[in-house]
C-alpha cells in the first residue's frame, strides 16, 4: 500500500486531522486530538493501535508486522508497507485503530465527534 493511499484512507474518517508534530518524515493522524496512526514517509512504515492479543497474533503471522516503533509495544504495531500485507488488511487494521481510539474518548468528545 502506498503512503499516499494510506493518507487518503485515514482522512476519510470523521474528525481526523494530520500533522508533522515530530519531524518532517512522520505524518501523524489524530481523531479528537488522539493519535491513531503514524506514517513514516521515508521508511514506508505505519504504526497503528491494536488490541494487545491481536497485536501479538499479527506479529506471529506476518513478518512485516513488528512491535510499535517508539510506541507502547503492548498496544501498537508497526507495519512495513512493502506489499507483504494486502491493502485490504491494512485498511481493516486502520479502521480497528481508529475504532479503538474513538471508543477510548470521553463521552463528551464522542458526542462532539458524532456531530461532525
Amino acid at each position: 500500500m502506498l503512503p499516499e493511499t494510506v493518507r487518503d484512507f485515514c482522512l476519510t474518517f470523521k474528525g481526523v486531522t494530520e500533522s508533522f508534530p515530530f519531524d518532517e518524515d512522520t505524518l501523524v493522524f489524530k481523531v479528537m486530538g488522539r493519535i491513531f496512526a503514524l506514517l513514516s514517509l521515508e521508511d514506508q512504515t505505519l504504526n497503528l493501535k491494536c488490541d494487545p492479543e491481536k497485536a501479538i497474533a499479527l506479529r506471529e503471522t506476518y513478518d512485516a508486522v513488528t512491535p510499535g516503533y517508539h510506541m507502547n509495544k503492548k498496544h501498537w504495531n508497526t507495519i512495513q508497507l512493502t506489499g507483504q500485507v494486502t491493502e485490504r488488511l491494512i485498511r481493516e487494521w486502520i479502521r480497528d485503530s481508529y475504532r479503538i481510539v474513538t471508543e477510548g474518548l470521553s463521552k463528551k468528545d464522542q458526542k462532539k465527534l458524532e456531530l461532525l
